[in-house]
């Protein structure tokens, strides 16, 4: 059983013989086996073909209710006529885009003017949240060595002048002074920044600058928060 290959002329020809005296493709409503082969058809048959043209117009009107329609879609090959083999989708005219053209449409496209409106007050409403929502603002936490010039300077004059360097986005955290050898100790200090505002060449740059006290800055740990 089959129509040949709906897709071909042949096969709409084998179509329009055989509803040439039915409505249906089974029984006397329209069931699956109609979607069954509506949707093997690529579009409407040519103005010819006036029985399979007929019988497209009509299973298309049910585009909504084709879930709904009785019956179990089965093979094309289980309709039509006896003495006809089904052939379609194994011809080399065969494309895959005709396998993906969905005729019935989608009821998803068909959105109402009410979906519409919630859609859009709920994406307004969402816009409106993520506008109000305080920006996430990136910092890092910095661990700093700084080095005196010998044994005899002022660790806690330096320390002074280190934390007297004041920015927008720079907090100064705790210190200790850490033995390096000879007598000598350095200033190991903490501070949290605010990655957009201050980076470590800024902090190089005026710790460096009391040149009577420092002689390095290096970081000893760079840590995200």
């Amino acid at each position: 059983m089959g129509f040949g290959d709906l897709k071909s002329p042949a096969g709409l020809q084998v179509l329009n013989d055989y509803l040439a005296d039915k409505s249906y493709i089974e029984g006397y409503v329209p069931s699956q086996a109609d979607v069954a082969v509506f949707e093997a058809v690529s579009g409407p048959p040519p103005a010819d073909l006036c029985h399979a043209l007929r019988w497209y117009n009509h299973i298309k009107s049910y585009e909504k209710e084709k879930a709904s329609l009785p019956g179990v879609k089965k093979a094309l090959g289980k309709y039509g006529p006896a003495n006809v083999e089904d052939t379609t989708g194994s011809g080399a005219t065969d494309s895959k885009d005709d396998d993906d053209i969905d005729l019935f449409g989608s009821d998803d496209e068909e959105e109402s003017e009410e979906a519409k409106r919630l859609r859009e007050e709920r994406l307004a409403q969402y816009e409106s949240k993520k506008a109000k929502k305080p920006a996430l603002v990136a910092k890092s936490s910095i661990l700093l060595d700084v080095k005196p010039w010998d044994d005899e300077t002022d660790m806690a004059k330096l320390e002074e002048c280190v934390r007297s360097i004041q920015a927008d986005g720079l907090v100064w955290g705790s210190s200790k002074l850490v033995p390096v050898g000879y007598g000598i100790k350095k200033l190991q200090i903490q501070c949290v920044v605010e990655d957009d505002k201050v980076g470590t060449d800024m902090l190089e740059e005026r710790i460096t600058a009391f040149e009577d006290y420092v002689q390095s800055m290096d970081v000893a740990a760079f840590n995200k928060i």
